[in-house]
């Protein structure tokens, strides 16, 4: 089927967390670069590699936001992803304690 499957992401930089994280989506969210179409509500399975983490965290996710090619500010093009609740906040919580105290920051993101 189009629009699912697996998507790999590997993040080793804290801005670039920054960047892609999604706190304001229930459960957590990221954003993912990617040229593949896919729609809302297409469900993914993501496995994430966050900094020096040795393990990547499987994370079964719901598409919920995507920025289209040429969006307006020259945002990246991409899918933002809901973890959804089977992953019980696992990886809402490993992202989170990476992140720290710059969750307070008002730098710019991928999404805002």
């Amino acid at each position: 089927m189009a629009g699912q499957g697996m998507l790999t992401l590997a993040i080793k930089e804290k801005p670039a967390l920054y960047a892609a994280y999604m706190p304001f989506v229930t459960n957590g969210g990221l954003f993912i670069p990617t040229d593949k179409a896919y729609k809302l509500g297409d469900q993914v399975f993501l496995l994430l590699s966050l900094l020096e983490d040795s393990d990547r965290l499987p994370t079964p996710c719901t598409v919920v936001w995507i920025t289209p090619p040429r969006a307006q500010g020259n945002r990246l093009r991409g899918i933002g992803v809901q973890f959804n609740k089977s992953d019980k906040g696992v990886t809402h919580r490993r992202i989170e304690e990476h992140l720290g105290g710059m969750l307070n920051s008002d730098r710019k993101t991928h999404t805002f």
